[in-house]
C-alpha cells in the first residue's frame, strides 16, 4: 500500500514493523485492509474517491453522498469474476467430457446457476450482474456447439440443446430488465462514519464534506435594499441535504436563483425569501426531488400549501426524479426497494396518481425508490442547470418537458434525468 504522504510502496511487513507506519516518512496509515472483514479499502482508495466525489475538492458534497460512491466503487471488484478468464477453462472441461452426458450435464447446470444468481445479487453492481448475465448467453453458445458436434443420439441431443438453450433464455431475461432491478449497499452508514472519524483523525479535517442541516429559527437580518428585489427562478428541494448542498457550492449564485427546502430550510431567511419571490409574477419554479412518495408529492404540495404557491398559475417544472425518468435511462440508477415506500404509494392522493401513468405507479407500489444522494455533487448540478437552460421558453418546441396538468395549474417535467 502507498503512503499518501510521501508515496513510498509499503508491503504488510514493513507496515508491521513500523506499527503501521511509512517505513520512509513515519506517517499513520490510517487502514490496514488486511485486518477488515467483508471490504478492504487502502488509504490511496479513500483519499481517490474524497477527491473524485468533490471534483478535487471544489465541491461540497453529503456523507450519504460518499456512501453511495464509495459503495459503487467497491461494488465493481466484489466477488467478481474476470470477463472472460473462466472461459477456456469452460471450453477445455466440455471438450475433453463431451464424450459422456452425465458429468458435464451436472457441472454445467451448477455453473449456470451460479451465473444466473450473480447476475441477481444485490451485492453486485448492475455493470457486474449484466456481465454475468451476458456470460449466461455465452455459456449457452458453448454448450450448443460442442454437445450438437459430440452427440449422435437424438435423445442427447435434445437434452443438450435444452441445456444450452436454458442459460441463453436466462440471461436474455436478465439483460432485458437489469437497469430496474434493486441494489442493497455492501457496506453501512455506520461503517462509513468510522472510515471518516479514522481518517480525519489522522489526516485533518475534509474541508468539503457537509454537516447535518442545521435548523436556524431565528430570522436573519436582511438589508432592505435587498429585499426590495426579487428573483427569476426558485428551486425546491425536498430535503433539508439536497437545499444545503446546493447553496454550499453556490448554486444560487450562478444560476441566480433562491434554494429552498419543502420543510422550510434555510429557516432564518425563509419567510422573507418567499415575500421577495412573491413580487415576480414571472416567476418559475423548479422542483427537485427523491423518486419515493414523499418526493413525487413535491409538486403537489407546493400547489395546495398557503404559504407556498396555493391559487397561484406560476410555472412549475418537475426536474426529478420521477419513475418515468428512471423507467426510460439506461444508466443504471441505484433502484433500492422498502416495505414502507410500497404502503406510502398506495397513499398518494388522486390527484397525484392520475399525474402519473400505470406503468410509473405500479414501479412505485413495488416499494421502489432512487435518492437524489445517490448522484455526484457534479452530476445533480448539471442536471439542475440543463433542466433550467432548457425551460427558458416554455412556449417552445422543447422535446425535453412534457406538460402535465391543466391551464392555470401547469406542471412541466422534465423526461430525462440529465
Amino acid at each position: 500500500m502507498k503512503c499518501i504522504n510521501c508515496g513510498t510502496d509499503n508491503r504488510l511487513k514493513d507496515r508491521t514493523a513500523n506499527q503501521g507506519r511509512c517505513r520512509k516518512c513515519n506517517h499513520l496509515f490510517a487502514f490496514e485492509p488486511t485486518s477488515m472483514s467483508n471490504v478492504q479499502i487502502t488509504d490511496p482508495f479513500f483519499a481517490k474517491a474524497i477527491a473524485d466525489i468533490s471534483a478535487n475538492n471544489t465541491l461540497f458534497f453529503t456523507p450519504k453522498q460518499l456512501l453511495y460512491f464509495l459503495d459503487n466503487r467497491l461494488k465493481k471488484n466484489y466477488k467478481s469474476i474476470s470477463r472472460f478468464g473462466w472461459l477456456f477453462p469452460f471450453i477445455f472441461f466440455n471438450l475433453v467430457t463431451s464424450i459422456t452426458i452425465f458429468l458435464p450435464l451436472i457441472v454445467n447446470l451448477v455453473v449456470i446457476n451460479f451465473f444466473h444468481e450473480s447476475s441477481k445479487s444485490t451485492k453486485l453492481n448492475l455493470v457486474s450482474r449484466k456481465q454475468y448475465a451476458r456470460n449466461l448467453q455465452i455459456i449457452g453458445g458453448i454448450i450448443l456447439s460442442i454437445g450438437i458436434l459430440a452427440l449422435k443420439s437424438f435423445t442427447l441431443f435434445v437434452i443438450i440443446v435444452l441445456v444450452g438453450m436454458l442459460p441463453i433464455y436466462l440471461g436474455t431475461r436478465q439483460i432485458g430488465r437489469i437497469e430496474l432491478l434493486t441494489q442493497d449497499f455492501l457496506i453501512s452508514e455506520s461503517q462509513v462514519k468510522d472510515w471518516l472519524d479514522r481518517w480525519q483523525q489522522i489526516n485533518g479535517s475534509i474541508l468539503k464534506i457537509l454537516p447535518s442541516p442545521k435548523q436556524e429559527n431565528t430570522p436573519a437580518t436582511i438589508n432592505p435594499d435587498v429585499t426590495a428585489y426579487s428573483f427569476d427562478r426558485l428551486v425546491v428541494c425536498d430535503s433539508a441535504s439536497i437545499a444545503q448542498l446546493l447553496i454550499a457550492n453556490n448554486f444560487h449564485f450562478e444560476n441566480n436563483c433562491a434554494i429552498l427546502s419543502i420543510t422550510g430550510y434555510p429557516q432564518s431567511i425563509f419567510n422573507t425569501t418567499m415575500q421577495m419571490l412573491r413580487r415576480n409574477p414571472d416567476l418559475k419554479v423548479y422542483a427537485i426531488h427523491d423518486c419515493n412518495p414523499r418526493g413525487i408529492g413535491l409538486v403537489n404540495n407546493l400547489r395546495s400549501h398557503a404559504n407556498w404557491f396555493l391559487n397561484s398559475e406560476i410555472a412549475i417544472i418537475d426536474i426529478g426524479l420521477t419513475p418515468r425518468q428512471i423507467i426510460a435511462t439506461k444508466r443504471g440508477m441505484f433502484i433500492q426497494s422498502s416495505l414502507e415506500s410500497a404502503q406510502a404509494a398506495k397513499q398518494l392522493p388522486e390527484e397525484i396518481r392520475q399525474s402519473l401513468s400505470a406503468e410509473e405507479l405500479a414501479w412505485l407500489e413495488s416499494g421502489k425508490f432512487v435518492e437524489l444522494e445517490s448522484f455526484t455533487p457534479q452530476r445533480i448540478i448539471k442536471v439542475l442547470q440543463k433542466g433550467i437552460a432548457g425551460s427558458q421558453s416554455l412556449e417552445g418546441d422543447d422535446s425535453s418537458l412534457l406538460l402535465v396538468g391543466n391551464t392555470g395549474n401547469d406542471m412541466y417535467v422534465v423526461e430525462s434525468f440529465g
